[in-house]
């Protein structure tokens, strides 16, 4: 019983000295924290979607507390407002950027690009890149698995199973990125956010020219220019048989709809222009004919007019004779 009772009071007396020594060393080796890392990790929203580029929204706050400079530093899911108010906080100027929304540039719907076998591994994109390029003639078009649909934090993108491409939720997005790095094919970026969630821009990303484009998908670009040349604000270019619109530059007057026989450019939010109507043919005018031969046309006619003159001078004196031979 005594052996019993020294070994229980032998342990509380060593777990109380560990206790102390731990404390002391916690004391010596103490890192201190700047308290303004706490408050600005509360303005933050919390999604810890890794969209700013850390692991979270404490290191962001980490590093806008010790950064002197946070231009390059934004929050997509808090946005603007969010980063004036960190910078307000902290004293210091915060770079400003437009709103921007993932948009999926892959028009290849199940009736525009048909099947051309089935892929009975696992039912992931990454996975189906990896192994063959896709169930259709196309590339580079959507997979269709869903994986920017598991990667999305925020509900804002989901596959449509009768087109069986990804549609985005303008209101719930959050250009956090997540989407764009789920996609092993490339087809969805962040573009700039137009009011009423209106957008214009290419469907398409093959690198394909023109008659492969159209054997695989019927809503290919086929990469003919004739929207580059439509644009008046230079937004639209062509670079490896594709066109791309440059989201920053575009005024969304749509004058490249109307003019892409594919309908490879897609318009959201809104109506297309009414297609001006044709012009009716104008006949050719008649050749006119050389002044070397209507010169002599005019020559006989002068020449004609003095014995028309005569006739009746001929006629008067005719009738004059008759006359006087009666009498």
């Amino acid at each position: 019983m005594e052996v019993l009772l020294y070994t229980i009071l032998t342990l509380c007396a060593l777990g109380v000295l560990a206790a102390v020594i731990l404390y002391f060393v916690a004391q010596k080796f103490r890192v201190e924290e700047d308290p303004r890392i706490d408050e600005v990790e509360k303005m933050l929203p919390g999604a810890n979607c890794g969209g700013c580029g850390f692991a979270g929204c404490r290191g962001m706050a980490d590093a806008l507390v010790k950064n002197d400079d946070i231009s390059s530093l934004f929050c997509p899911v808090g946005g603007g407002d969010c980063m004036k108010a960190v910078a307000n906080y902290l004293g210091k100027a915060a770079a400003e950027k437009e709103p921007q929304v993932a948009t999926v540039r892959c028009g290849g719907t199940c009736e525009k690009r048909p099947r051309t076998n089935k892929f009975d591994g696992a039912k992931s994109c990454a996975v189906a890149s990896a192994l063959y390029v896709g169930e259709t003639g196309c590339s580079f078009g959507c997979l269709g698995f869903g994986d920017c649909e598991a990667a999305c934090s925020f509900d804002a993108i989901h596959i449509n199973p009768q087109t069986g491409l990804p549609e985005v939720d303008g209101d719930k997005c959050t250009a956090c990125g997540a989407c764009v790095s789920a996609c092993p094919k490339n087809i969805i970026e962040l573009r700039k956010k137009f009011p009423k969630n209106r957008a214009v821009y290419v469907g398409c990303v093959s690198k394909d020219k023109g008659a492969a484009v159209m054997k695989s998908c019927k809503a290919g670009c086929i990469g003919c220019g004739k929207c580059v040349k439509a644009c008046p604000f230079g937004a639209i270019t062509l670079v490896d048989n594709v066109a791309y619109i440059d989201s920053t530059k575009c005024k969304l007057c749509r004058k490249c709809v109307n003019e892409c026989p594919t309908g490879a450019i897609k318009l959201i939010g809104m109506d297309p222009l009414p297609k001006a109507p044709k012009a009716p043919a104008v006949k050719p005018a008649a050749p006119v004919k050389p002044a070397e031969t209507v010169a002599p046309k005019v020559a006989e006619v002068a020449a004609a007019a003095p014995k028309a003159a005569e006739k009746p001078a001929e006629a008067k004196s005719q009738s004059e004779t008759a006359q006087a031979v009666e009498k």
